[in-house]
């Protein structure tokens, strides 16, 4: 390994989820590539994860083109030559009814939410191998964001819910494979979180009752301080109330 810090990489990391995911993990002393479609929010969110102490890497990507997944995998392997926590944050949704949801829709949130992760893991799976041997006694951690609806039916989510229940999948497999090697995967799978992609229904859920970011943050760094023995394939979070099955 090229450093002795240890490195993360996190997609989806200019703002909500992915962000308050990556300041937690500069502040406790990761370097970070950090990944996004690019523009302004991508250098401002640089900027704020170097502030903190972190060598940050901003790589521009388009998680629905392979080219740029493999290539971001190789941008964060050329800088630190490790990566201890990898965190898939970069996500899409779109609602509709089963009926007359196109399905040019439902193509791009599988690509973004499913083919970009499994894409992301096989590249750097080396990478995460040979961390892993190198610190026996923690391993490391895979982080994937899913959703409450990967984990229970939500009316006109049908698409993207199959997308995140992938995602969940791809996480037990990825255990059942690679744990014994000392790299675990986790599907955090909340329900609406107080972010930009549930504005589209605030007008039947006030974001005061939505689930923070700062929670979410909280439970991944929770799992990053986990031993090797310890292996959690998903972690359901709720909102509180009588909607329990609900997003």
């Amino acid at each position: 390994m090229t450093t002795t810090r240890p490195a993360a990489l996190v997609t989806g990391a200019s703002r909500g989820i992915g962000l308050a995911i990556a300041e937690r993990l500069a502040a406790a002393g990761h370097d970070l590539t950090i990944c996004a479609r690019g523009g302004d929010a991508l250098s401002a969110a640089g900027v704020r994860l170097a502030a903190l102490g972190a060598a940050v890497r901003a790589e521009p990507a388009d998680m629905a083109a392979e080219d740029d997944v493999r290539r971001l995998a190789r941008a964060h392997e050329d800088a630190y030559g490790r990566l201890d926590v990898l965190v898939v944050a970069a996500g899409v949704g779109t609602a509709g009814p089963v009926d007359t949801a196109p399905l040019h829709r439902f193509d791009k949130q599988f690509a973004v939410n499913v083919r970009a992760p499994y894409t992301l893991v096989q590249a750097l799976l080396p990478t995460l191998r040979a961390t892993a041997a190198a610190r026996p006694d923690h391993g490391v951690k895979i982080i994937m964001l899913s959703s409450l609806t990967g984990a229970f039916p939500e009316p006109g989510l049908a698409a993207y819910g199959a997308s995140k229940a992938a995602l969940i999948s791809l996480c037990r497999s990825l255990n059942a494979e690679l744990s014994a090697d000392g790299v675990t995967a986790t599907a955090i799978c909340p329900g609406y979180v107080d972010t930009d992609m549930s504005a589209w229904v605030h007008d039947r859920i006030d974001p005061a009752d939505m689930i923070r970011t700062a929670d979410v943050a909280e439970l991944a760094m929770s799992l990053t301080r986990l031993s090797s023995r310890a292996v959690v394939s998903e972690l359901v979070v709720t909102r509180p109330g009588g909607q329990l099955h609900r997003a």
